[in-house]
């Protein structure tokens, strides 16, 4: 009687284990490699953002600069062909741990609210190679599947899409990126 007692408490602790927490955030990778992260990677689908709402074709280009940080550069193709970018710098939320990372864009905002204006960037899935990448935030509102080759293959876009449901996002609303024929074909 007294094990089922404790099974039937063990078993209430664990279904109300994230009671009162709130949602529980998505799954990351566990560390990342920020020297073989580095370079250019290519955004093949985001959910939508506002900041990025005239992009057809976006990029961004990290660097590993020697105090640990990241130095980011985003490059925006619009849909009328002009290129925006930004610049800014991604740390580690927590020293020493590299799947989470806080980014600040060099701009009006961030230069007025700095502690407001950090966004969360947290690496969700990494392929073996580094060759794609799943990048969200943890309220699931934003998304980014990227890539180190402009195009994509079925089988790479299934496998992103896939690990981005798998950690609860909602891929159904993505924008996914123009290829250089679509842009050609809209001038």
């Amino acid at each position: 009687m007294r094990l089922l007692a404790a099974l039937a408490a063990a078993a209430l602790l664990v279904g109300c284990a994230n009671s009162g927490t709130g949602v529980v955030p998505p799954k990351t990778v566990e560390q990342v490699d920020l020297q073989r992260y580095q370079g250019t990677w290519y955004e093949q689908a985001r959910l939508p953002m506002f900041f990025q709402r005239n992009c057809a074709q976006s990029e961004a280009i990290y660097t590993l600069q020697d105090d640990g940080a990241i130095g980011v550069t985003n490059r925006c193709r619009t849909y009328d062909g002009d290129v925006q970018q930004v610049q800014g710098q991604a740390v580690a939320q927590v020293p020493g741990e590299t799947n989470k990372l806080w980014v600040r864009f060099d701009n009006w905002a961030s230069t007025l609210l700095p502690g407001l204006t950090k966004g969360e960037y947290w690496v969700l899935y990494l392929d073996d190679d580094y060759q794609a990448a799943l990048v969200g935030h943890p309220n699931r509102e934003y998304l980014w599947l990227l890539t180190r080759d402009q195009d994509i293959s079925a089988q790479r876009r299934a496998t992103l899409l896939e690990e981005a449901r798998s950690r609860g996002y909602d891929t159904r609303a993505l924008i996914w990126r123009r290829t250089d024929a679509e842009m050609a074909l809209q001038r």
